[in-house]
């Protein structure tokens, strides 16, 4: 049998951990290091040839370091004669550009797509993209969890009663359709107009909330404003509680500010990018076990099928 090794970039170290721990297996050593000029040197510090390599590597803040760390990693890997190598990116960065929104603008998800398989990707794994038809944006495999596995437990175990999924706008309808299908519960839309990026202003609420207990369902949280804005509004047609499941928690700017709102009671957010404080508020679900089971069936040519939500 060919083996596999599991190899970490440093955007997660931690997530990268759990994963190795729950796959019985040592993360393999590569050496990551930085020039004074902030250049990226890497080197693998065991072989890997005729090995189905996994590298674990989110792309999110400082995003361009993370993905170039990464683009390295794989170079470095495929010079050295892996057999294959699976990019496991739990938060995939510049997913938001997956369009022409206006004129003159890039497509930055699919050069980003160019890149990973130019560098020599064979296979990308990765969880809850801001725009599904990234996967479109690939000549390979691409692996595309749903969060929503991990935050349906967690919400059952809440025992709600009353309870509505809500979408904080209406580009995430089909995600909270599906998490309210699942739920069994009905579903609510928050109508939303956009000025200009990271800044949102709540038009009006589409459905009843009064006497509900809301559970907003998005991909990402990343300035709080759409969030706690969104809780705002649904706080003022009468619900009595609002928790937001969130998978990727971007949180920059004055995100962490904004959450001290007691418009939002609670934020669930999967460990796909690491904290920046401690907060209260927010509750922290590991998809590290979803992930390493993944590798294991990838390794082994297994359907990932049943993994999905």
């Amino acid at each position: 049998m060919r083996g596999y090794k599991v190899f970490a970039g440093t955007a997660n170290v931690e997530f990268a951990k759990q994963v190795a721990k729950n796959l019985s297996l040592p993360l393999s050593d590569a050496q990551v290091h930085t020039f004074s000029d902030g250049e990226i040197s890497v080197q693998i510090s065991e072989s890997v040839r005729g090995k189905d390599i996994f590298i674990i590597q989110s792309t999110c803040s400082p995003a361009n370091n993370n993905l170039m760390e990464l683009l390295i990693l794989t170079d470095a890997l495929r010079r050295s004669s892996a057999n294959s190598i699976t990019a496991v990116i739990p938060y995939f960065g510049y997913a938001r550009q997956d369009r022409k929104a206006a004129p003159r603008v890039p497509i930055t998800a699919k050069l980003i797509a160019n890149m990973l398989q130019a560098a020599g990707i064979n296979r990308v794994v990765t969880i809850d993209l801001h725009a599904g038809q990234i996967q479109g944006f690939f000549d390979i495999p691409v692996d595309n969890l749903y969060g929503s596995v991990v935050f349906y437990s967690y919400v059952l175990n809440k025992n709600f009663k009353n309870l509505v999924v809500a979408s904080p706008d209406i580009g995430g309808v089909a995600r909270a359709r599906a998490f309210a299908k699942k739920l069994n519960v009905d579903m609510v839309i928050v109508d939303k107009r956009r000025e200009k990026a990271n800044e949102s202003e709540v038009m009006n609420i589409i459905g009843e909330v009064e006497g509900k207990n809301i559970i907003l369902v998005d991909d990402m949280i990343d300035t709080a404003g759409t969030i706690v804005k969104a809780a705002a509004a649904l706080k003022q047609k009468g619900a009595i509680s609002v928790m937001a499941c969130c998978t990727h928690a971007v949180l920059s700017g004055a995100a962490y500010e904004k959450l001290k709102s007691d418009s939002l009671d609670e934020l669930v957010v999967t460990d796909t990018i690491p904290l920046k404080e401690e907060n209260s508020k927010i509750k922290v679900l590991s998809v590290a076990p979803l992930f390493a089971e993944v590798i294991r069936r990838v390794y082994h040519n297994e359907s990932v099928n049943g993994l999905f939500f």
